[in-house]
């Protein structure tokens, strides 16, 4: 009695069913679950790394400036300094640096805040005439609405308690990521030695190609996005300078802190720094400031961005948005400073992968 075929008696079986149906109902059934799959493996990365903020955010910060400060280490190694006393000059410049720049911008501008109150309070009085004599709001209204608003701010103020724990976890994070960061300038190469030797057979070249990629990407990124961020800020402070708008060394570092978020955090830094300029000096210094800023962003998504970006590591804007936004969502500001590089760094090492397997899938055979 000859034996009866798998689902004969059934009906179809698992395999005939599949391939019974039209191949783009197939091809969009396996393109979802992918996409389910990479999408709940990156959910639970954030979710983990909101989890553990402060590591991650000290691991993240100590990588970010070690692939800027290399340069710096490979000229001090350059000069013969043993790999230990490079890696401990660099940190050193850095913290140097940071303590400048902050003890400059304080000393410069603790005498303005006094000023900048009585200026704010003058501007938010005449934004309150403008309103209510351009707009069908009358002032009873409007003292509504900003009593509403200022019991909304009062009643979330932050508990002192969770302040101090914050504030005790950026220290924390902040000595950590110094930490870290002199073990990678100094033993980072060997690290990365140490894993390419536990990795065999062909997978190896892959990798080592994957990474000097990503590397020198995540590099570029950061060098480049600093320069960048250093002309919005020097242009932007400068026009604030020339329309006597005050405080324009705070607006300039705010401009300069936000160049690090692409897009976003540039709009939302020309958006602070127009609205200084229109309760300090009323809606003209406004109109002019804002004008300063679009022309100075518009010279650095136009030209610079092209010439010290280049291709290896320009993405879409759309990309560049979904990835911030997505970083906001999860992570807050942290992942809106970290999200464009990671996509950034992502993006080139799977480019790399796909690149080398088809030149190898073209080599001949043997």
């Amino acid at each position: 009695m000859a034996a009866e075929e798998p689902g004969a008696t059934g009906g179809p079986g698992p395999r005939q069913t599949w391939t019974a149906l039209p191949w783009l109902v197939r091809t969009a059934v396996l393109w979802s679950a992918c996409l389910v799959v990479v999408a709940a493996g990156l959910y639970l990365l954030g979710k983990i790394a909101v989890l553990l903020a402060p590591l991650a955010i000290a691991l993240a910060a100590t990588i970010f400036l070690t692939a800027l400060l290399d340069p710096v280490l490979l000229l001090l190694r350059r000069l013969r300094l043993p790999a230990a006393l490079a890696a401990l000059c660099t940190v050193l410049l850095l913290l140097g640096i940071l303590v400048g720049v902050g003890a400059l911008v304080w000393n410069l501008t603790a005498s303005q805040f006094d000023q900048l109150s009585q200026e704010l309070t003058q501007g938010v009085d005449r934004s309150r005439d403008f309103v209510t004599s351009t707009l069908p709001v009358s002032e009873a209204q409007l003292d509504r609405l900003v009593d509403q608003a200022r019991q909304g701010l009062s009643g979330s103020s932050p508990d002192p308690v969770a302040g101090a724990r914050t504030v005790t976890e950026v220290f924390g994070s902040a000595l950590l990521a110094l930490v870290l960061l002199f073990f990678l300038l100094k033993d980072g190469r060997s690290m990365w030695h140490w894993v390419l030797s536990r990795v065999s057979g062909p997978n190896q070249p892959v990798l080592a190609e994957a990474g000097r990629a990503g590397w020198q990407t995540l590099g570029a990124y950061s060098r480049g996005t600093m320069f960048i961020a250093a002309v919005d800020a020097l242009g932007i402070g400068l026009a604030l300078v020339v329309l006597q708008v005050p405080l324009a060394l705070p607006l300039a570092l705010i401009t300069f802190l936000g160049g690090f978020v692409p897009i976003i955090g540039a709009t939302v830094a020309g958006a602070v720094a127009v609205l200084v300029a229109l309760a300090a000096n009323g809606p003209t210094t406004a109109l002019l400031t804002l004008a300063a800023v679009i022309a100075v962003q518009q010279i650095e998504g136009n030209l610079l961005e092209p010439l010290v970006m280049k291709r290896q590591v320009r993405l879409h804007p759309a990309v560049i948005l979904v990835a911030v936004t997505a970083g906001t969502l999860i992570a807050g500001i942290a992942g809106a400073f970290v999200s464009v590089p990671i996509t950034a760094v992502l993006w080139r090492v799977i480019d790399t992968v796909q690149q080398r397997r088809s030149a190898s899938a073209l080599l001949p055979t043997q």
